[in-house]
């Protein structure tokens, strides 16, 4: 067993000293005889790698207290928690603590938390974008622990009715917020559950969706015909490519050549540029690949099939909303230009009233089958099946029928 007169003695170039009362624990010579380093040696119960946890130096940690130390982080260890692992979110709590930490602070710090796990940058802004304009300026400099339901209920009652689904987003992201807080024990209780309370109901999904507007598919082959005909410039080759596959205008926007087999006439959208995380496949009619071979021959070099003329990356969503806007193009909503993402809606009426199977149609939009039972064994995408859906669909959009 370790006493003072050894301790004492310890010179630069001796040898740790073992304490022989708690195991692991020693102390360690330093540059100054009489002066040692308490270290306690243990296998992690988390990672089971071997680690050093330091008490403090001899003299002014006794042995008595460097055991008592010791013992403490031997009776954590065997409830399977790593004492250093302990002793940092020790740190971290007081740190906070100490802090009279906002809501504004707080989100931040959820933010960046969160985002690496987010796929689109996209998304990210929003999250934080929608705090900093509807939360921020009446709450955002008020103690995390002060908010109240009432606050809350504030903050929400602009918006509630007249912008049910940003209120709705609003609302879950300071619900975020304030979970982050309990857990991190800044306060008990999460205001946000008390809020239904105080609003009063919103209007039901049915009635609050908005539709993006979209063009009669009776209108499309005229349209077509008018305002892209055979497209030598980006912007409109990707909006007859947007309306020729049904596709999401995102997907086209950043579609690469490596997706496509011009041969197979299939385009294969890989599960992370998805909506729904599921690889797409996207039969091609002939006048889609004719499409296709023409812009490979306007731009052999890039990896992008519509890449911006000027910055050299994707093209931005307002690449085809101007396109729209400069045609006026008509919709199915008086006084609003059809959208690109209009289209897919355009494509669904047709594959309706032209009495294709809803299947084919749904699996063409990559539309999810809301059946679990059903989505469980449905195990085909219905390519082949959809190759002659698409052609017809082409040869109407082109004039050919």
């Amino acid at each position: 067993m370790l006493r003072d007169a050894t301790a004492k003695s310890i010179k630069p170039e001796d040898k740790p000293l073992p304490d022989g009362t708690v195991a692991g624990l020693r102390l360690l010579p330093t540059k100054v005889k009489g002066r040692g380093q308490w270290k306690l040696r243990y296998v992690s119960p988390t990672t089971s790698k071997r680690r050093d946890i330091g008490f403090g130096v001899y003299p002014e940690v006794s042995i008595h207290e460097a055991r008592r130390l010791g013992t403490e982080a031997r009776q954590l260890i065997a409830s399977s928690v790593d004492p250093l692992e302990e002793r940092e979110r020790l740190k971290v709590k007081a740190k906070l603590e100490d802090q009279v930490l906002t809501f504004e602070a707080a989100a931040h710090k959820v933010h960046n938390d969160l985002k690496d796990g987010w796929k689109n940058l996209k998304h990210s802004q929003q999250w934080i974008n929608t705090l900093t304009t509807y939360v921020f300026p009446s709450i955002g400099s008020k103690p995390l622990g002060d908010i109240t339901v009432n606050d809350i209920a504030e903050v929400l009652r602009p918006i509630w009715l007249t912008k049910p689904e940003t209120a709705s987003r609003v609302k879950q992201r300071i619900h975020q917020v304030m979970e982050w807080s309990c857990a991190q024990g800044l306060r008990v209780g999460n205001p946000v559950d008390g809020v239904k309370h105080l609003l009063p109901k919103q209007p039901s999904a049915a009635v609050r969706v908005e539709h993006h507007p979209a063009m009669p598919w009776r209108l499309i082959p005229e349209f077509v015909a008018d305002h892209i005909g055979t497209p030598t410039k980006v912007s409109p080759a990707l909006l007859l490519f947007v309306v020729l596959t049904a596709v999401r205008s995102g997907e086209a926007r950043h579609a690469k050549w490596s997706e496509f087999d011009l041969k197979k006439q299939v385009w294969v959208i890989p599960d992370s540029r998805m909506k729904t995380g599921i690889t797409h496949r996207v039969p091609l009619a002939d006048q889609t690949v004719a499409l296709l071979d023409g812009l490979r021959k306007q731009n052999p070099r890039s990896q992008l099939v519509f890449p911006s003329p000027k910055a050299g990356g994707a093209l931005t969503d307002m690449a085809l909303t101007s396109l729209l806007r400069k045609h006026k193009a008509p919709s199915d909503v008086p006084g609003r230009v059809a959208t690109a993402h209009g289209f897919r809606s355009s494509f669904r009426d047709w594959a309706s009233e032209n009495e294709y199977p809803q299947n084919l149609a749904e699996a063409a939009l990559s539309h999810q089958i809301k059946n679990a039972v059903e989505r469980a064994y449905h195990r085909t995408d219905l390519v082949e099946q959809r190759r002659q859906m698409m052609q017809t669909w082409a040869d109407f959009v082109l004039g050919k029928n």
